[in-house]
């Protein structure tokens, strides 16, 4: 029985790596948007990049294992607060769509906040994060968080000295009262290196298809690199405590850093797999005197393809 179960499970997999491919190939396909100029020295700086396939066997294994954690938080309402910092280009977006990808958004959700207005300018600095936290049986992931006033808001002059101050004293009893909740919460910080940096940009600058990645904010923070890291080496000191602390993520390899990501929090949830109700489909019912209707033509959308 087992043996059979594992071969059926093999063949699952199969199938489900050569479906997920096809994501990879539009990847490779959008390559010619940019450079050759850019490519060769983009894999010249990349040479020992994770296979591919070893890549997706181990994505689509952790991702099975992300839907048992889903089901359990589902299961015992637990509430679980991701909050995924780091610099732009850092890789925070893909990390994030692999780990929400096959869970249910209505249990997994992104918060990426916009700038604040003039009114929340004017709350309590963590009034406007704090509708967004995780009820029972919810997972969400901010992508960028409160940590934006140590970071883009301090570095661009957008807070004051005694602003910044003022979070670091609040920001770890804040977070201390999350935990105190019941709240499971994870901070990841993206690193790169200056020279990633770089190269992503100039990718994104001649790709077509990630031009709108690129900010006016993004190409300043280029400017004030040194400045961004004196905030996050500071950040990272006074906030990491005990009960909420920092977890690095190597980002150089967009693949390592997604698989090692999702291998850690994994680590990191008390989740224990929950017994899932079979379920059978049933038998539609037929009315003899049920005559479907014929849609006029304008409804359908052309077949083109």
């Amino acid at each position: 029985m087992t043996d059979e179960f594992d071969d059926a499970a093999m063949d699952w997999l199969e199938a489900e790596l050569e479906d997920t491919l096809d994501e990879d190939f539009e990847i490779e396909f959008s390559e010619p948007m940019l450079s050759m100029e850019i490519r060769k020295i983009y894999r010249a700086q990349h040479p020992d990049m994770l296979d591919r396939k070893v890549y997706f066997r181990n994505l689509l294994r952790l991702q099975a294992e992300l839907i048992k954690l889903h089901d359990w938080v589902q299961h015992t309402g637990a509430k679980v607060l991701l909050i995924m910092e780091g610099r732009d280009a850092a890789g925070k977006g893909g990390v994030i769509k692999r780990i929400t990808q096959r869970l249910n958004p209505r249990v997994a959700r992104v918060v990426a906040l916009p700038a604040p207005n003039r009114r929340e300018q004017s709350q309590w600095y963590f009034q406007r994060y704090v509708p967004h936290l995780p009820s029972g049986g919810e997972i969400v992931l901010f992508d960028r968080s409160w940590y934006n006033r140590a970071g883009v808001e301090r570095v661009m002059g957008f807070a004051s000295p005694d602003q910044v101050e003022q979070f670091f004293q609040d920001v770890p009893e804040f977070e201390r009262m999350l935990v105190r909740s019941g709240i499971i919460l994870l901070k990841y910080w993206f690193s790169i290196t200056d020279q990633e940096q770089q190269l992503r940009f100039l990718m994104r600058i001649h790709d077509p298809m990630k031009q709108w990645k690129l900010s006016p904010m993004d190409l300043e923070s280029r400017i004030r690199w040194e400045q961004y890291t004196k905030a996050k080496e500071e950040m990272l000191a006074r906030t990491n405590i005990p009960e909420a602390p920092w977890y690095v993520v190597e980002g150089n390899d967009k693949k390592r850093e997604r698989l090692n990501c999702m291998e850690h929090l994994l680590t990191k949830i008390p989740y224990e797999e929950v017994p899932i109700e079979k379920v059978t489909l049933p038998d539609r019912r037929h009315n003899p005197d049920y005559e479907r209707k014929v849609l006029p033509d304008e409804l359908y959308v052309p077949k083109i393809y």
